[in-house]
C-alpha cells in the first residue's frame, strides 16, 4: 500500500479524518471555492463532508483514489485538499483546492507538485489528467508549472453552479513532469 502521508516544505498531505469536518465545511461552503470544483455542491454541509470521508476511505482501500487533506506544517491548519482518482480509462485524474483565506501563497502548486510526484514515482503512473474551469486561470497556471499540456476542452458539470462549465483539459506525463511550458 502506498504511503498515507506526503510532505513538502510547508505542507503535510494526509488522509482526511472526522476531525477535519468543521474545517472542510467552513472552507468548501464558500461559493468562490466550490464553483471551481466539479463534485462539490453548494451549500456544503456536514453530511456532504461525512459522505466524502467515507467514500474517500473506501476508494483509498481499493487503490482507486488517494484523497488528502492539505495541512499547513506551521500551525496544523487544514488549508485545502488534493487527490488522485482513477478514471474509467485507467488514468488518474489529479485535483486540488485551497480555501480562500489561503489563496495566493503557492500552496496549490506545492501540494499538486508533491501529489503528481507520488502518482508518477510511487504509483508508477505514466500519465495524469487534470482540468480547470474557465474563469479560474490560477488553476491553469498551477498545471502549467507542473508541465501540463493542453489536451482540449469540454463542458463539465459543476454541482455548485448547477450547470455545465467549459473545462480546459490538461495531460501531464512522467517525462514532462515539472517542465514549464
Amino acid at each position: 500500500m502506498p504511503c498515507s502521508q506526503l510532505q513538502t516544505e510547508r505542507l503535510l498531505l494526509r488522509p482526511q479524518t472526522a476531525a477535519d469536518i468543521p474545517s472542510l465545511v467552513s472552507l468548501l461552503n464558500d461559493f468562490e471555492v466550490a464553483k471551481n470544483l466539479a463534485r462539490v455542491p453548494h451549500p456544503y454541509t456536514e453530511d456532504h463532508a461525512r459522505s466524502f470521508l467515507v467514500r474517500g476511505a473506501e476508494e483509498r482501500a481499493k487503490g482507486i483514489a488517494y484523497p488528502f487533506a492539505m495541512i499547513a506544517k506551521s500551525d496544523g491548519t487544514l488549508i485545502g485538499g488534493c487527490g488522485l482518482h482513477l478514471k474509467d480509462d485507467g488514468v488518474f485524474e489529479l485535483g486540488y483546492w485551497i480555501g480562500r483565506p489561503f489563496w495566493g501563497r503557492g500552496y496549490a502548486s506545492e501540494g499538486a507538485r508533491r501529489l503528481a510526484a507520488f502518482a508518477f514515482y510511487d504509483l508508477k503512473a505514466a500519465r495524469l489528467s487534470a482540468g480547470w474551469f474557465h474563469g479560474n486561470p490560477a488553476s491553469g497556471r498551477v498545471l502549467e508549472k507542473l508541465g501540463g499540456v493542453f489536451a482540449g476542452g469540454e463542458q463539465r458539470e459543476s454541482l455548485a453552479r448547477g450547470e455545465a462549465v467549459y473545462c480546459y483539459k490538461v495531460v501531464l506525463d512522467r517525462e514532462n513532469f515539472g517542465r514549464r511550458q
